[in-house]
């Protein structure tokens, strides 16, 4: 209780008392701030319940705090917000809510405190603490979740069926929660989850995806990637990850469990990354694993490509869960595509030409590709781990060295399409296209040195089967005009 007292002495919650007394409304802070109060976690976001018009308390308050506030008004949903030196502080009359059964939006009405708390999701979530003048602090827990957060057990204050069918979204909550705080889902909650898993359709994928995003930044994602599972969540909303699941055994060889290998993978970059296009990485990198499984009577199971394949799955994943197609895609795309060259090149011996091929695949993202490589080096045999990590430590001494001498990271070709087209007296096409990867493979094998000279002398050797005669000699890039790109339509999409 201490710490509940603490938590509502700023002079935030003197100005809503005071201002809440002289309108006659009784007030109280309600929910994850309560919550939050008691497991000593820092919270800027503040739900207040107000016995009768919550926007005409907002707007006295927004009034009595004065500068530095921002408020805002949802006269159709029948909240507020006030933003005030870090703190956002939303304001909603007491309701109760009646559910149909083919939407989680529910009818509302207005109501009492305890309708109020009987909506909540968690005990934990149903405790309120009075700003109300002559109980200032007393705390109202009618379902013990001050007892349920020293248990660290998750459960619904009313009937879980009732509570799940009504809002499907909750039962994601549910596992965030555990996933978050390092909770338990109480049994008979648990087992209300799996009776209603396919409510879930009703959620829309942007919600469900919110939801995930927030077990995904969690400390120990596995914890509730295995709750998705066990409860058949994962299996509704996304069937691809939990497909990686099992193990298949011929000839008494089985291959390793991909699902937990890859939440081992979460689990070991979540250590060392809050980055959650990172994370996603992790989470997609084998997920071609069951449609490229295969088993060879000599080498056993394998999955040949599964990473080209994985690439390929990105993009419609992210459509599917309503995840930015943009940039944030095509960084996992990349990582996805890319996430075995680290791997290989630490079993056999790194030459320079493959870490050159690396950094220029990669570009900036090449520290990104290390740290999901790094955390996918999983085994039970020590030794094969400690193997792995020697060799990964050479790789990454040698992508140092040759980024340092030879600066390939977005790197170009020291000779570009403009001097091709000028000495040639080309216009955009094939042969342009053709000569310029010619000196981009040669550089990158180390056949010729990353500079204008070398470049330029081997352009001419690969122009001559071509049948290309030199119309003009140019002895730097600097001497060439600057042409306009070629539209999208031409055929020459390398010069």
């Amino acid at each position: 209780m201490i710490q509940i007292i603490q938590k509502i002495s700023y002079p935030v919650f003197r100005i809503i008392s005071e201002v809440a007394n002289s309108l006659g409304l009784q007030t109280y802070v309600v929910g994850g701030y309560v919550r939050d109060a008691f497991l000593g976690r820092p919270s800027k976001d503040i739900d207040i319940v107000v016995v009768g018009d919550g926007l005409k308390l907002a707007a006295a308050v927004a009034k009595a705090i004065g500068k530095h506030t921002e408020a805002k008004f949802y006269g159709q949903f029948g909240t507020a917000m006030i933003r005030h030196k870090g703190l956002e502080i939303e304001f909603v009359g007491a309701r109760k809510e009646s559910y149909k059964l083919y939407s989680r939006k529910p009818e509302v009405r207005p109501g009492s405190l305890s309708d109020d708390l009987n909506r909540r999701d968690f005990t934990i979530n149903a405790m309120a603490v009075s700003l109300n003048e002559k109980s200032f602090g007393e705390l109202i827990d009618p379902f013990d979740g001050q007892h349920d957060l020293e248990n660290k057990l998750l459960k619904t204050p009313l009937d879980a069926d009732i509570t799940y069918s009504d809002d499907p979204l909750r039962m994601m909550r549910a596992v965030r929660f555990a996933s978050q705080l390092n909770f338990r889902i109480d049994p008979d909650s648990f087992e209300a989850i799996k009776r209603n898993k396919n409510r879930l359709k009703i959620v829309s994928p942007e919600r469900i995806t919110d939801e995930l995003n927030k077990i995904i930044l969690s400390k120990k994602p596995s914890v509730g990637f295995k709750l998705l599972f066990d409860s058949g969540l994962l299996q509704v909303f996304f069937p691809q990850f939990a497909n990686l699941q099992g193990v298949e055994v011929v000839n008494g060889k089985g291959h390793k469990d991909n699902f937990y290998h890859t939440l081992e993978v979460l689990d070991n970059l979540a250590a060392n990354t809050d980055d959650l296009w990172l994370r996603w990485a992790a989470l997609l990198h084998d997920i071609a694993k069951p449609a490229t499984k295969r088993f060879e009577a000599k080498q056993g199971w394998t999955f040949h490509g599964h990473e080209f394949r994985g690439a390929k799955m990105v993009p419609g994943i992210f459509k599917q869960l309503k995840l930015p197609l943009g940039e944030k895609m095509k960084f996992v795309q990349k990582l996805v595509l890319l996430h075995l060259r680290p791997i290989v090149l630490a079993q056999e011996i790194v030459t320079d030409s493959a870490v050159r091929r690396l950094l220029f695949d990669a570009g900036d993202d090449i520290d990104a590709l290390m740290q999901l490589c790094d955390a996918d080096i999983t085994s039970k045999n020590e030794y094969k781990v400690k193997k792995y990590r020697e060799n990964f430590q050479l790789v990454r001494r040698k992508l140092q060295e040759i980024e340092a001498k030879d600066k390939i990271r977005n790197w170009q070709p020291p000779v570009n399409g403009q001097v091709i087209m000028e000495v040639f007296g080309l216009k955009p096409g094939k042969e342009v296209g053709i000569i310029k990867l010619a000196i981009r493979e040669a550089v990158l094998d180390g056949l010729i040195g990353n500079n204008f000279e070398e470049a330029y002398a081997y352009m001419k050797t690969v122009a001559k089967p071509l049948g290309l005669k030199v119309v003009r000699e140019v002895e730097n890039p600097q001497q060439v005009e600057i042409l306009p790109l070629p539209s999208e339509n031409n055929s020459d999409s390398e010069s």
